[in-house]
């Protein structure tokens, strides 16, 4: 039997490098040049025949962008010119594109003139420098601005899912003697968020069908860490 080893014993191992090969991190000089400009995210969609895409800067600074989609000829019937302005607001990990495809060119079509924005750190709008991209009140805000801007009739404020949430925080503004926000000629809610909020449909999700609630968790996870880390190189 071989001997025991003594307290004096010394178990000399080869040094190994655990390191993993990192890109050379840049400089806080480096960092701040980025950040003297928003970021933007990065959500590249491809326009259709008729559509634009612009930049509305908010009073902070930021950028909305917005897809618009005009009447493609002059009113032929009467009263058609009368038709009001429609802007649509998208829901939680959406932006503008969500309803480039197929809302915009059914109502451009139509003869309503067609705005639909992308909310802060989504689509091609800015990033905030702050932790959370943006608020109810933040994000109504920043939709007032808009239409107070650029919008010259009372628009159709148009929200689905959470959009619908922050159409409906616009229309709360719209109580009283004095508006804080510019009046609407409708409102649209597309499987709102009730106001109440979805906590109660998130549980009983979570409940009855954990392993799909799992996925689509990890999937807006991955979708919204790859689009933001494309957005900040």
């Amino acid at each position: 039997m071989p001997p025991m080893a003594t307290s004096a014993s010394v178990l000399t191992l080869p040094r190994l490098s655990i390191s993993p090969t990192m890109p050379p991190r840049a400089s806080p000089t480096t960092t701040m040049m980025r950040r003297t400009r928003p970021l933007r995210a990065a959500c590249a969609y491809t326009l259709q025949e008729g559509q634009s895409r612009r930049s509305h800067r908010l009073p902070c600074g930021l950028d909305l962008e917005v897809i618009a989609q005009q009447p493609p000829s002059p009113p032929s019937t009467p009263g058609r010119s009368e038709r009001p302005p429609l802007v649509f607001v998208h829901g939680s990990f959406h932006a503008a594109w969500c309803w480039a495809e197929r809302w915009l060119p059914f109502f451009s079509r139509a003869g309503y003139p067609c705005f639909a924005l992308s909310l802060r750190a989504q689509g091609e709008s800015s990033i905030p420098s702050d932790t959370v991209a943006g608020t109810l009140e933040t994000h109504t805000g920043d939709i007032a601005d808009f239409i107070r801007k650029e919008v010259p009739v009372p628009p159709i404020l148009i929200g689905h899912s959470f959009g619908g949430l922050i159409v409906q925080q616009y229309m709360s503004c719209l109580q009283g003697s004095e508006p804080l926000h510019p009046k609407l000629s409708g409102a649209v809610l597309v499987c709102s968020v009730p106001p109440s909020g979805n906590s109660g449909l998130v549980w009983r999700y979570l409940l009855t069908k954990p392993i799909a609630a799992i996925k689509v968790k990890l999937n807006y996870n991955l979708s919204f860490s790859f689009e933001f880390y494309h957005s900040a190189i």
